[in-house]
């Protein structure tokens, strides 16, 4: 199995990437992760959307897994398989704010993890690094600030919505008055930066 990471938006895509695509015979992906590498799968490639992740690891040798952004990201990089790694939110998120990876601490909070996540952002905050918080729309934006705010730091917070497509939007803001998501594709960036 080759788990392919396909970038987290249109046009991310690593030239390692799209060589392995370009031979791939059965794939299988969300609908995002398709819609991302569709260009650069043959014609006679058979491909399969899901939705439910939890029996990828029985698809056998020959499948390719399709992973939105890089598979080691809160990705796809748990099954077993080769891992071809791709363009991440991250990457693109410190870019555009222009901070260094080494001051950043990555954090899921994304599925069934909103309370360590909260946990685990206050935590790293109170040690001084910068938060690449990745959440879902049921995580509570409100409840996290109220946290971030109680600890009467000076922090800047980032909302980064539908990074690397047309619709991109960057809202940055104080934790006095933060900013608040509007899309269901966002993650924040909390700190001093």
């Amino acid at each position: 199995m080759k788990i392919i990471g396909v970038g987290c938006g249109p046009g991310l895509l690593t030239e390692q990437a799209i060589t392995e695509l370009q031979k791939t015979r059965l794939a299988y992906g969300s609908d995002r992760a398709i819609e991302l590498s569709r260009a650069y799968l043959p014609r006679d490639c058979t491909v399969r959307s899901i939705d439910d992740f939890k029996n990828l690891g029985a698809l056998g040798d020959e499948a390719v897994v399709l992973s939105t952004g890089d598979p080691m990201l809160a990705g796809l990089g748990y099954l077993d398989g080769k891992v071809i790694p791709g363009i991440s939110s991250l990457q693109i998120a410190v870019a555009r704010l222009h901070i260094p990876l080494s001051r950043v601490s990555v954090v899921v909070a994304h599925g069934h993890g909103h309370e360590k996540g909260m946990c685990d952002t206050v935590d790293e905050v109170k040690k001084g690094k910068i938060v690449f918080l990745l959440a879902d729309p049921k995580f509570s934006v409100a409840e996290l600030y109220a946290r971030l705010a109680a600890l009467a730091l000076p922090l800047r917070v980032a909302v980064m919505e539908n990074l690397a497509y047309p619709s991109e939007r960057i809202i940055t803001g104080d934790i006095g008055s933060p900013p608040q998501p509007a899309a269901d594709l966002y993650s924040l960036v909390i700190g001093n930066f």
